[in-house]
């Protein structure tokens, strides 16, 4: 049975594969495909995806996410962060603005660990 890679933070890509629906997941893969839902689990985190993802060139500076989600620059830092640590995106400190981008493989390798086995076959 294939296994799926979800790059994992300071672990390299291939640190932890994981078939949520089309094996068994041992403690060590649960608990790491469980920071990156949980870290998917806040609407804000999955509206702040979306906001980098329609953004021109799949990038964002932070200053660009504050308003369109409504809340304050340090609250927006702290669902960055914890999108950055789930390895969903990458950071890039550009003078006193941070820039966000989409780790594309990331979010790939989390549909096909949640896709069952005869789907992917099919």
């Amino acid at each position: 049975m294939a296994r799926t890679t979800l790059p994992i933070p300071g672990r390299g890509p291939a640190a932890a594969g994981s078939q949520i629906a089309g094996g068994v997941l041992d403690d060590d893969e649960a608990g790491r495909l469980s920071r990156i839902f949980r870290a998917l689990g806040d609407r804000h985190r999955v509206r702040l995806l979306s906001l980098i993802a329609a953004a021109d060139g799949g990038e964002a500076c932070i200053c660009d996410l504050i308003e369109p989600v409504g809340l304050a620059q340090p609250t927006v830092s702290h669902h960055m962060k914890q999108l950055a640590d789930a390895g969903l995106v990458t950071r890039e400190q550009r003078g006193k603005w941070a820039y966000y981008r989409i780790v594309t493989d990331a979010l790939t390798a989390l549909a096909t660990a949640i896709t069952p086995a005869a789907q992917r076959a099919a």
